[in-house]
């Protein structure tokens, strides 16, 4: 049901394409949609039965925004651009990059090639990613023996190692001529696409070589440079003598969700495949999501156009050439199109195996959050945050901060604080403070930055870690997040949980979770998960601090002398064990060598 405002809203949509802003009841962007027609699209949402997760989001809703423009391109550029600025939560949230490293040869006067994880505009020629790095590293080291650029700085006056080793072509004493890189360059292009017919031969013969003289540790090592070249250049799947770089998109839709398909072809290959596949929030025009979702995974680190896109039939491929500035195609015969119907089935297989696991997943995560809200008597919220602070009789306070996100633990949104908190109790570090501090720094942050508030906080510990909590967030922050205590017993097990809202005449009470229901398993995860995470923070803080406190009382060694051991070793066990002649080489005098090696 829609409220007053929005009805009074929707009466005044216009008939222009525009991308369109939905909002919750704290005015966060929760959702970025795009329309040819804004009147149409925005009243569908609640003018109509909703199913899924639309009806999810539908049920968030209490405002909304909307942007008008003059074409439908316009309006595919712009939520594209808000979806990146505001990264709605019922939008699909696109990884950054792939995480696979390519081979770069760099675009310099001396050119060399070498791994990189980030693809730059700067003229150099890149090839993969590749899924495997070992592979990728095992054939690099290939390339630089065979193919060798420069592996040193530049000019030093002498030859370096590698030229001595034949892996460099002497840009460390010479003006190299261009002529001799392009030759280099053209090699290793043909190689890294495909060609490598006559580099096998030779590795073939000589691992046979090797074995014939015995010399089996050499041959084994020749075999699996192979295994790697292999995996790395090897063609995989011959498509066709066409070798234009191409991606091809399919997806699947099936009970509001959406299973996309993307095999990347290079140089007539199937390089590698990627599926995606989330909750359609629009599932009448699923043309729509797939389309936005080809334009927002090309708007991503480490994403390389291609000359070519296939795509089925459905959608725009005019606007998206435009956009992507790229050729979009779709097949109606022969390979190309057989390939597109691969994509498909391979989506619907992937979505098939998404329904199984939902089954059994949603009531152990999503199922499992809802009874915690539900037992606080609380609406449903996405995001659950806890602490937790580790030390030993207060030294080294610090605390630790974990995310779930329905049921789910979101692990790159986990944080840890070190605490300015001193002993002031017999008993240890003083909680209370230490609470205030985290609490304090980690929302006042999140106001800095103009970033989502969590919409539950646990705390592990009872009421006093409760109010001290509630008392920063509200007389500090002005902030109005529900707070809960994860209470043990006795026997140090999580028992249930404390809640209340003085501030606004609800004392606080306790809160029984059923120890056999999903909702409690889940309760028992987080404080594990957090005490887990904030005591081994604690040993390696107290461990680094407890060497470097060492160090720093033996006579003679100070700080950069430290830093040499610390840096060399690693450990006070290492250092204790190293000769004298290891810690000289470490950059310590003689004196001071010997001092150590007395002292420790």
């Amino acid at each position: 049901m829609a409220t007053e405002l929005i009805e009074n809203k929707l009466k005044l949509l216009p008939e222009k394409p525009g991308c369109y802003l939905m909002k919750d009841i704290n005015g966060t962007v929760i959702y970025v949609g795009k329309s040819k027609n804004l009147k149409n699209r925005v009243r569908s949402y609640f003018k109509s039965k909703q199913v899924g997760r639309r009806k999810e989001l539908v049920k968030e809703i209490r405002d909304y925004d909307i942007i008008t423009v003059s074409t439908d391109k316009e309006a595919f550029l712009l939520e594209i651009t808000l979806i990146k600025k505001y990264q709605p939560y019922y939008n699909v949230q696109l990884k950054q990059g792939t995480g696979y490293p390519y081979i770069e040869i760099t675009h310099e006067h001396d050119p060399q090639t070498r791994l990189t994880s980030v693809v730059h505009k700067d003229g150099g020629y890149y090839f993969g990613p590749y899924p495997n790095v070992y592979a990728a590293q095992a054939t690099l080291k290939f390339i630089q023996k065979v193919f060798p650029l420069r592996r040193c700085h530049g000019k030093q006056g002498r030859p370096c190692l590698y030229h001595h080793m034949g892996q460099c072509l002497g840009a460390c004493f010479k003006d190299v001529p261009k002529e001799v890189y392009d030759e280099q360059i053209q090699k290793i292009k043909r190689f890294l696409n495909g060609d490598i017919a006559s580099v096998k031969q030779d590795l073939i013969q000589k691992m046979q070589e090797a074995s014939t003289n015995l010399e089996f540790e050499r041959a084994a090592e020749i075999r699996d440079q192979l295994k790697y070249i292999e995996e790395t250049v090897e063609k995989q799947k011959i498509i066709s003598n066409d070798s234009t770089q191409r991606d091809i998109f399919n997806f699947y839709v099936d009970k509001s969700w959406i299973s996309i398909q993307i095999f990347f072809f290079r140089q007539a290959k199937l390089l590698r495949r990627e599926t995606r596949m989330f909750a359609l929030t629009d599932e009448n025009d699923p043309e729509d999501e797939f389309a936005s979702f080809i334009a927002q995974f090309y708007n991503q680190k480490n994403r390389v156009l291609p000359k070519e896109i296939l795509v089925p039939e459905g959608l725009d491929n005019e606007g998206l050439a435009e956009i992507l500035g790229v050729k979009v195609r779709t097949p109606k015969r022969g390979q190309k199109r057989e390939l597109l119907t691969m994509a498909k089935e391979n989506a619907k297989l992937k979505l098939d195996d998404k329904f199984r696991l939902l089954e059994l997943g949603n009531r152990k995560t999503k199922g499992a959050q809802k009874e915690i809200f539900d037992a606080l008597s609380l609406p449903y919220g996405h995001v659950i945050e806890s602490f937790d602070h580790s030390h030993i009789q207060g030294a080294d306070p610090v605390s630790a901060l974990v995310v779930f996100k329905d049921g789910e633990p979101d692990k790159t949104a986990y944080r840890k604080f070190k605490l300015k908190g001193e002993v002031e109790h017999q008993n240890g570090a003083d909680e209370l403070r230490n609470t205030r501090e985290v609490v304090r720094r980690r929302y006042g942050r999140l106001l800095k930055e103009h970033k989502k508030m969590p919409d539950l906080i646990l705390m592990d510990g009872g009421q006093i870690q409760v109010e001290a909590c509630q008392d920063v967030l509200r007389n500090e922050l002005n902030l109005d997040i529900p707070v809960a205590g994860m209470v043990k017993d006795d026997k140090h097990r999580t028992n249930h949980l404390i809640y209340g809202d003085p501030f606004n005449g609800n004392p606080y009470r306790l809160v029984p979770l059923d120890p056999k229901s999903q909702g409690f398993y889940l309760m028992t995860r987080i404080q594990d998960e957090v005490h887990r995470f904030a005591i081994t923070f604690h040993r390696r803080t107290h461990a680094k601090n407890a060497l470097s406190s060492k160090l720093d009382s033996i006579k003679g060694i100070g700080p950069k002398s430290r830093n040499k051991l610390l840096r060399k070793f690693g450990s006070l066990k290492k250092i204790k064990e190293a000769s004298i002649d290891e810690l000289r080489d470490a950059g310590l005098t003689l004196t001071q060598a010997q001092t150590v090696k007395l002292t420790l």
